[in-house]
């Protein structure tokens, strides 16, 4: 695959707990730089990000990072603040803990107060495989593809575990069509990059990509 046409499918990610806003800047001055598909940024520099952005590129933010557990009234207020402070989308982390005591009607009302707090906002799902069975995988596709989420995520890459191939091939296998599917943590590199995408996944949340166009670019190649 075009190295190009792989960074526009990328998600520049930066969520480390440390930090600092000169680095954050940098994150975006290399997604208008590189044309990824979004910068994916902590909530406390998203008013920041987009108002140096100016609509050059879109802002992503994390709502219940990384643990997922917080309250869904606490989701929604998080995601009425991000899209006031500017983001453009939004990565919510599911209560796993829902998942594991099957509350299914619970969940599926928390992804859509969520998703009515960002109307007109891309909605990503993130679903943190490593800590699910493959039945639980299977029942979350169907929730979130009713959901009216736009993606499923597999990570957060805070937990035990990344994206995986077979995870990618599972969620792009049992989702809505209509659903994008994100692969993110652990992505090693461009092989990596390009197995996932192949698999069906339409986006990647990763700053590994750009970081080897630009090692590209400093050689020549």
């Amino acid at each position: 695959m075009d190295l190009r046409d792989m960074l526009s499918k990328c998600d520049h990610t930066l969520l480390r707990q440390d930090s600092t806003w000169d680095e954050i800047k940098k994150l975006c001055d290399e997604g208008v730089k590189y044309g990824v598909a979004s910068v994916c940024i902590p909530p406390s520099f998203v008013k920041r990000a987009a108002e140096y952005l100016r609509g050059r590129l879109p802002v992503c933010t994390v709502i219940g990072f990384p643990n997922g557990y917080s309250t869904t009234a606490v989701k929604v207020a998080e995601t009425e603040d991000a899209v006031a402070n500017g983001a453009d989308e939004i990565d919510m982390v599911i209560n796993v803990g829902f998942v594991k005591d099957r509350m299914w009607d619970e969940l599926l009302g928390e992804l859509k107060a969520v998703r009515a707090a960002c109307p007109g906002k891309v909605m990503k799902v993130i679903i943190e495989t490593c800590l699910l069975t493959r039945d639980e995988k299977i029942e979350l596709c169907r929730i979130v593809s009713e959901s009216g989420a736009d993606y499923i995520k597999t990570s957060t890459g805070f937990s035990t575990g990344g994206a995986t191939a077979e995870d990618v091939d599972l969620l792009r296998r049992y989702t809505d069509r209509r659903l994008g599917v994100k692969a993110a943590g652990g992505i090693s590199g461009l092989e990596d990059a390009e197995r996932y995408l192949a698999l069906g996944a339409t986006r990647l949340g990763t700053s590994r990509v750009v970081k080897l166009a630009a090692a590209q670019e400093r050689h020549g190649l």
